[in-house]
């Protein structure tokens, strides 16, 4: 296992989280249950892949987003919401390669799409954070779907996400999503953090630049990043 923990408050002061939030680290690292990568942090175990960090001060800042807690650490006891031990059949590997072009645009009301002539530019992902559910919308100011097109023609890769938190994208469901993501083939994130979206572009890019390859490991779950990998034969 592969646990990452860190603290609210310094670990010198007199009220601080720092000194629980390590030795549940060290004890849920010893248990024989443990696997994969987890963030320890108040009393919680959350997989890597869904943690977010919710609150800038409280000490219950992290959260896991659309998945829930591994397990709880309470009075030295580990209480396991979840045991998929069996499951992982795989060996560790490690890659050491990453792509940091991976670009990402939050969008706004009447933003601009040349924004994105600029992306394509010095990006080989881009992420658009869209509205709701997903979908782009049309402006007066500049045409996202040429933009996008151009993207796409150029051999970018392109994910669309939604910038709500919780429950994640579903572009069939409104007629702006739908028909973009068909036309242009897209990624989607649905239910994965943004977090996990960057950086398993990173990831993935370091290792191939084909679009079918990039298609096949974008959807492949890690390490619970990813729970509706059966939307993507919608």
């Amino acid at each position: 296992p592969v646990v990452i923990t860190g603290a609210q408050k310094p670990i010198d002061l007199e009220i601080t989280d720092a000194k629980t939030n390590l030795c549940d680290s060290l004890r849920f690292a010893s248990c024989d249950k443990a696997h994969g990568v987890n963030i320890v942090f108040d009393g919680k175990v959350i997989a890597g892949t869904r943690g977010k960090k919710m609150r800038t001060k409280s000490y219950n800042a992290f959260s896991s987003i659309n998945f829930p807690y591994i397990a709880t650490i309470q009075d030295e006891h580990i209480l396991f919401y979840l045991d998929d031990k069996e499951l992982i059949r795989e060996p560790v590997s490690f890659c050491h390669t990453m792509d940091w072009k991976v670009g990402l645009l939050k969008l706004i009301p009447a933003l601009d799409a040349t924004v994105l002539d600029y992306m394509a530019e010095h990006c080989d992902a881009v992420i658009l954070e869209s509205f709701g559910v997903g979908g782009i919308p049309t402006y007066d100011s500049g045409d996202f779907h040429k933009s996008i097109e151009d993207l796409v023609r150029t051999g970018k890769t392109v994910v669309m996400t939604t910038q709500v938190t919780n429950e994640g994208s579903n572009m069939s469901v409104y007629e702006v999503g739908k028909s973009i993501k068909k036309e242009f083939d897209l990624l989607e994130a649905y239910d994965m953090t943004l977090e996990a979206v960057v950086t398993k572009l990173m990831w993935i890019l370091g290792q191939t630049s084909d679009p079918e390859e990039i298609r096949e490991m974008f959807y492949k779950t890690i390490n619970r990043d990813m729970l509706f990998t059966c939307a993507v034969h919608d």
